[in-house]
């Protein structure tokens, strides 16, 4: 999890052109998502200097596409100084768990860019709180009575008018992400299924990797079969 955040770090860093997170939106949420992950402040500010030394080439963010198992769309996000070698492990990665590597668009089309914002409400009325997220561009909000936290979905476009509202309202985010979320699921029988999810592990334990998106329909029968 910290060789992530790192990444992403000196990704904001050196895409922002700037270290500073009042003027680097980008910067301010993998700040936000290190702290969230229990990263101790020297050791942020030591991944934002060092973000700083890098020269502007030495960091890339692909993205690959590919199917797995069942013909299901797998969308994989990148941070890395070696092109080839991370194109190399993710291409044998699909080979060995099953999948196949696709050209770019290929799976695309099959999501949607959505900001989650995971927040903490206390202190904050209800009705009017939620008044203020539609505002900022809320397009689901969702509270679970058990954590006592609040998952906000807003549209890609509206993930900054978002951040700003929340530090309008002096709320700050636990986590925010910006995710793929697939227009509609595909369902595949309980073996093939757990083929996918296979691969899906064996693609998030390369260090390369920041994150993994799929089109899985997680049904009760795997639920149940992975909680065995």
């Amino acid at each position: 999890m910290f060789s992530r955040v790192i990444k992403e770090i000196t990704v904001s860093v050196r895409e922002g052109n700037s270290d500073d997170p009042d003027f680097n939106p980008r910067l301010r949420l993998a700040i936000l998502n290190a702290k969230g992950a229990n990263m101790p402040k020297e050791n942020i500010e030591r991944a934002i200097k060092k973000a700083m030394e890098y020269s502007s080439s030495a960091f890339h963010t692909p993205t690959y596409e590919g199917y797995g198992p069942g013909g299901i769309a797998i969308f994989v996000e990148c941070a890395t100084d070696n092109l080839n070698r991370t194109i190399a492990v993710i291409r044998s990665t699909f080979a060995r768990k099953g999948g196949s590597l696709a050209t770019s668009g290929s799976v695309d089309f099959l999501f949607e860019r959505k900001g989650i914002f995971i927040l903490n409400p206390k202190g904050h009325d209800g009705e009017a709180l939620e008044l203020e997220l539609i505002d900022g561009g809320a397009e689901e909000i969702e509270f679970d009575g058990d954590t006592g936290e609040m998952t906000v979905t807003v549209d890609f476009e509206d993930f900054g008018n978002m951040q700003k509202k929340l530090d309008d309202l002096n709320l700050v985010a636990i986590r925010a992400s910006i995710e793929r979320i697939p227009v509609t699921t595909s369902s595949v029988s309980l073996e093939e299924a757990k083929k996918v999810l296979n691969l899906i592990e064996s693609l998030e334990d390369n260090d390369d990797v920041q994150n993994v998106f799929h089109n899985l329909e997680m049904t009760e029968e795997l639920e149940a079969a992975l909680t065995e």
